[in-house]
């Protein structure tokens, strides 16, 4: 644990994991160019990135029970074999419903990946290392994004669909290479082998009963609801809707898009090791972390669609930096999957949460595009000119993110609420408001200030 051995293992956990990234990112910086290479609507452009990701959330829970039976190792070697063959579909797809057939394969492979990466930390990390180490993964593996918004839409602007496509499978072989090379599943701690047999679930009824059990923990739920309310409103925007939004509704150059879809790998980069410290240092408060963040993106999308004309470049930043927070911000959801399961069905209790923040995602995705649809059928009726992507269609368009991740809110309140009660009744831990908190530290310091 915490070995050189164990960097090695995560540093080709963390490559798979960003070439993962990056082709789910793939298609966010060639919606225009697939909008036209297949003559199809925004909504049917939104169905391309939905059917990936509703394929992603939907093989979560199944990936954690296989999780639990066959280790990280095999799950991360066939989600890499699975996207290579996807991104060489898309290459050559000549039609929309090819090409669909191309995403399901990304969104396969890609659901493998993730929470296979995050279970195997749990056997190579430990101690107030191992959430830190969690974040920096999250974080790093972001920089796949990188790779699709500035090396892939140069390709893609240069050279064309076909060779920008290609090179992206490349990189899936590669990984599958170094995967089934040197990772390994590694052991689980003594001190965990002691108290839960194994890390492993010994039958596959036993994986299913795992699973069952971790759904009906508070905590697991109250971590689905935190990467639902965190994750989703920043993945719509990188996956899909952002590149449109910023090039063909707010005027700037593809180049400055690219930039800014990177600056959002930029900001979680940053925010992520220190909400790593901050989960590490006050595991009670991190439902409070998790509700500022929600919070602080509510108020800066308020203010870039309430503003008269087109938003100054220096509030879209804001809102960028900010989407790029919410990233390590939704990882908080796989700490309390960590804390509130058992290490025999941690694969279980991550694939639970892992489906929260895409969920939310593919059902925002599809309503903004029908949205626009809808809105520029209303000018085109009016006597005007169609412009699907016009920045007052997005103004509206946008405004799906209020319901679905409103309603997340008010779900997330109502698991912590119990996830508390819980902690209380098991461990006899009272977890009080934090105003109470902060109030009874002021008065605490207050004291001490007096005594000396």
């Amino acid at each position: 644990m915490n070995s050189r051995r164990s960097w090695l293992v995560w540093s080709v956990a963390v490559f798979a994991y960003i070439v993962a990234v990056m082709q789910r990112t793939s298609l966010g910086v060639s919606g225009i160019e697939a909008a036209h290479r297949f003559d199809i609507s925004a909504s049917a452009l939104s169905s391309l990135a939905v059917v990936q990701l509703v394929v992603y959330a939907g093989l979560q829970i199944p990936t954690g029970v296989l999780l639990d039976r066959v280790g990280p190792k095999a799950l991360i070697s066939v989600g890499a074999v699975l996207m290579l063959g996807g991104q060489l579909t898309l290459a050559v797809a000549p039609s929309i419903g090819i090409a669909i057939f191309g995403r399901i394969l990304v969104g396969a492979g890609d659901a493998l990946t993730f929470i296979s990466v995050i279970r195997l930390l749990a056997s190579w990390f430990q101690g107030r290392l191992l959430p830190q180490v969690s974040q920096w993964t999250g974080n790093i593996g972001q920089l796949g994004q990188v790779l699709s918004a500035i090396p892939l839409s140069l390709l893609l602007h240069q050279y064309g669909w076909t060779p920008a496509f290609l090179s992206a499978a490349a990189l899936s072989l590669i990984a599958a290479v170094l995967v089934i090379m040197l990772l390994s599943n590694g052991r689980v701690p003594i001190r965990v082998a002691e108290e839960a047999g194994s890390d492993r679930a010994a039958s596959w009824p036993a994986a299913f009963r795992q699973l069952r059990e971790s759904l009906a923990r508070p905590g697991t739920q109250l971590g689905f609801w935190s990467h639902f309310v965190t994750q989703s409103s920043g993945t719509v925007f990188s996956l899909l809707w952002g590149f449109p939004m910023l090039t063909a509704g707010l005027g700037y150059s593809p180049g400055a898009a690219s930039g800014l879809l990177t600056l959002i790998v930029a900001a979680g980069v940053v925010s992520g090791p220190i909400l790593g410290i901050l989960t590490a240092r006050y595991p009670l408060r991190r439902s409070n972390l998790v509700l500022g963040i929600v919070s602080m993106i509510g108020i800066v999308w308020s203010t870039v669609l309430l503003w008269p004309g087109h938003p100054p470049g220096w509030l879209v930043v804001t809102l960028v930096i900010v989407l790029g927070i919410g990233g390590p911000g939704s990882l908080i959801g796989f700490d309390f999957a960590r804390t509130f399961n058992p290490m025999r069905s941690l694969g279980s209790a991550s694939g639970v949460v892992n489906v929260g923040g895409f969920l939310a995602s593919f059902v925002m995705m599809y309503l903004i595009g029908l949205v626009l649809d809808i809105a520029d059928t209303a000018r085109v009726s009016g006597g005007g000119a169609s412009d699907v992507f016009a920045w007052d269609s997005f103004r509206i368009a946008l405004l799906v993110q209020y319901l679905v991740i409103g309603a997340g809110t008010v779900f997330l309140i109502r698991a912590r609420r119990r996830t508390r009660l819980q902690l209380h009744a098991d461990e006899g831990i009272e977890v009080a408001p934090l105003w109470v908190s902060l109030a009874r530290s002021w008065t605490r310091r207050t004291r001490k200030g007096r005594s000396i």
